[in-house]
């Protein structure tokens, strides 16, 4: 082991809560792994422990945050998080396989998944958006937190305006998904889209009722004007 990942994981476990950790399930439908503790908590230690190993390089910080993974424990899912964003300025495009195993091999809830690609890939996304088309091959794929990554990774993008064409076809590609998980993932895409984009993503949304589920449709227009909403609810069928 690493002595930084030695020093992480001590320092995570002088922190757990049991309380903390016993009351995280009900965040999840799945069985999750954790020390129990307050994001804020983690991400502390993450940026303490940074300045130790932002002077490796890249490949090295990779091994590192792959060996965190590899604990399938939350906070140090989340260690990865806050570490892998702070590579942007290094990133280059061969890095999207870096980040389709990670996701692939050790990404099992919304929380991580999210994590991970809210910032990370999303940043990556935002250098290298022919990018773009890998993502709309995540949303094939078997996996639910691929097909969820597909859309997520464009949140912070989105919320900005950014690539609007683009998360609606994602959209597209997701509307009839039957996994709750990836609904609410392009639901949320579609409603920070409508942060800049209201009427556009409002057609949308309208146009394709029939067929998208209730959980995605009210995510999309959550952030709408009260009349918007009230008519891309309404049953009309």
């Amino acid at each position: 082991m690493a002595p930084v990942i030695e020093a992480i994981r001590q320092e995570l476990t002088a922190h757990a809560d049991p309380e903390i950790r016993k009351s995280s399930g009900r965040f999840f439908k799945e069985v999750v792994r954790c020390y129990g503790m307050k994001t804020a908590t983690v991400t502390s230690i993450a940026k303490k422990h940074w300045k130790e190993v932002k002077t490796r390089d890249k490949q090295g910080i990779f091994r590192l945050c792959e060996e965190l993974y590899r604990s399938g424990m939350m906070e140090e899912a989340f260690v990865v998080s806050v570490w892998a964003p702070l590579l942007a300025d290094r990133y280059e495009p061969g890095d999207i396989a870096v980040f389709r195993h990670w996701i692939e091999t050790y990404i099992t809830n919304w929380a991580t998944c999210d994590g991970l690609c809210n910032h990370a890939v999303g940043d990556f996304i935002v250098r290298y958006p022919e990018q773009i088309e890998e993502l709309k091959r995540w949303t094939q794929s078997k996996n639910r937190w691929m097909r969820r990554s597909a859309a997520v990774s464009l949140i912070v993008p989105a919320k900005r305006g950014m690539f609007l064409a683009e998360a609606i076809e994602i959209a597209d590609l997701l509307l009839t998904d039957t996994d709750d998980m990836v609904q609410k993932g392009y639901g949320w895409l579609l409603k920070e889209a409508s942060r800049k984009h209201t009427d556009k993503v409002f057609r949308y949304v309208v146009a394709n009722k029939r067929d998208m589920p209730r959980t995605a449709l009210r995510y999309a227009v959550e952030l709408m004007p009260k009349e918007l909403r009230a008519e891309a609810m309404k049953k009309d069928w």
